[in-house]
């Protein structure tokens, strides 16, 4: 069934004021730091050895399997923390620039996906 033309209008003013509400809420992160592919890779290879030791410490029993099992949990531990934990990236491990972009001024990313969607929904 189709909406009313004030239906539809009051259903697009609701839409840009959720939008707009929302950009203020969610904040983009900084930038400077972000997940490494490589952490994530060694801290997986890390927490599947972790569960390894967790396994060959329930194996054996007694002291021993107590003392692997830990470590196999210390193992697991670290790996999720390496894999999770965002370094800082510097000038050489980001990958060089084609074009340079030309500078948007100090309005956010979510004020310019805003931007986008009203002109969208405008027809612009």
């Amino acid at each position: 069934m189709p909406l009313s033309e004030q239906e539809q209008r009051l259903l697009d003013e609701m839409e840009r004021h959720l939008l707009h509400n929302d950009a203020d809420v969610v904040s983009a992160p900084s930038g400077d730091r972000a997940l490494s592919y490589r952490n994530l890779v060694y801290g997986a290879l890390l927490l599947l050895a972790g569960v390894g030791g967790l396994i060959v410490g329930v194996i054996l029993g007694d002291v021993w399997g107590v003392v692997v099992g830990v470590v196999g949990f210390a193992a697991m531990l670290g790996g999720v923390m390496l894999a999770v934990t965002p370094v800082r990236r510097s000038a050489s491990t980001t990958p060089p620039q084609r074009e340079p972009k030309p500078q948007r001024g100090s309005a956010s990313f979510m004020d310019r996906m805003n931007d986008r969607w009203d002109r969208r929904q405008d027809g612009r």
